[in-house]
């Protein structure tokens, strides 16, 4: 096992050392380590095989390319110019991770905020800015822009493990922007595809912002997914870009737990068909524990106009505001209304 620190420096002369700097983050890797620089490296193979920061490739799908099940790909933030005010330089791809490999995607940088982390941003095409075909792929630290595109942020395509696999995905610590369309049906920023599955997946830590939708289950056609956890994530607002922030149709989700997100303000995109803050379909099970919700005393579950929820999702400890400009009650607990 190797560890990679984003932050410190050291100084070797001899045998002597010297280490400068707290690291940012400590990452443990298994398996082979391969790195991405897309102002310095090259694609060109020789000693551009990716094995250090100094031979690094240009490209992220040269890295995936070349990297073997379990191994790790990190990512280094683009050069950006000061006068880059609105939107940092890109990695244009559109990336798919294949069924055969297990890989970790790790952008370096401080946290999910748009030009702190590396961005993929294709500007064109149907196509997610990553798709996901292996079980157990971990992705951190990452900037997915969708403007221009319609295939959104991330898709999760798996088949039940017939010829692919999302199984064990964990999303943390990205950041998802522009990820459009008219309504829930069209992209999103983190998406499962009809057929459902992907089970056990952990969204966790995450900056959502002007997405269509940011988390979206479109369907259940082959299997219900499982034990889905959503947690501490900040989702989208503009209200007048936005349909709905979690959307689950279909048969639902068996184990869905909604924890200590921020959900900023009421959906109202103008061509949008759902405009609440979540709308979860009849068969889901778990718990919306511990969230904050930009609203004035909206009501939620069933078909109410704050959320939309069977009663096996269990409301638990969800604040919102009471009422307008009266400070007090700005911590009204939120119940369960049929």
């Amino acid at each position: 096992m190797g560890f990679l620190n984003f932050g410190p420096r050291t100084l070797r002369v001899g045998d002597i050392s010297l280490t400068a700097g707290t690291p940012i983050a400590r990452f443990p890797y298994f398996g082979t380590a391969y790195y991405v620089d897309g102002d310095n490296g090259s694609d060109a193979g020789g000693a551009a095989n990716g094995k250090s920061s100094t031979h690094a490739f240009a490209t992220i799908a040269a890295a995936i390319t070349a990297a073997s099940d379990g191994d790790t790909i990190f990512i280094k933030t683009r050069t950006m110019p000061y006068t880059q005010d609105t939107d940092p330089v890109s990695y244009a791809e559109a990336l798919t991770i294949p069924a055969s490999k297990r890989l970790a995607l790790i952008g370096q940088g401080g946290g999910p905020v748009q030009g702190q982390q590396p961005q993929i941003k294709k500007g064109s095409g149907t196509a997610a800015q990553l798709t996901i075909r292996s079980a157990g792929c971990y992705i951190r630290g990452l900037t997915f822009n969708g403007i221009s595109a319609t295939g959104g942020g991330i898709l999760l395509d798996d088949d039940l493990g017939v010829s692919k696999s999302a199984f064990g995905t964990v999303i943390e610590g990205c950041m998802f922007k522009n990820c459009l369309g008219a309504d829930v049906s069209v992209a999103g920023a983190i998406r499962w595809t009809a057929a459902g599955n992907a089970w056990q997946v952990r969204i966790v830590g995450n900056r959502f912002y002007k997405n269509v939708t940011d988390i979206c289950i479109p369907g259940t056609g082959t299997t219900v997914p499982q034990d889905v956890v959503i947690e501490d994530n900040i989702f989208s607002s503009p209200a007048a870009m936005v349909d709905c922030n979690i959307y689950v149709a279909g048969s639902g989700v068996g184990g869905l737990f909604i924890n200590r997100n921020v959900f900023p303000v009421l959906p109202a995109l103008s061509t949008g068909t759902v405009k609440k803050f979540y709308s979860l379909a009849t068969g889901c099970l778990g718990a919306i524990s511990n969230n904050a919700f930009g609203s004035t005393a909206l009501t939620f579950g069933g078909t109410n106009t704050g959320g939309g929820h069977p009663a096996t999702m269990f409301l638990v400890n969800n604040r919102q505001q009471a009422a307008v400009a009266q400070e007090a009650a700005n911590l009204s607990p939120i119940g369960y209304t049929a």
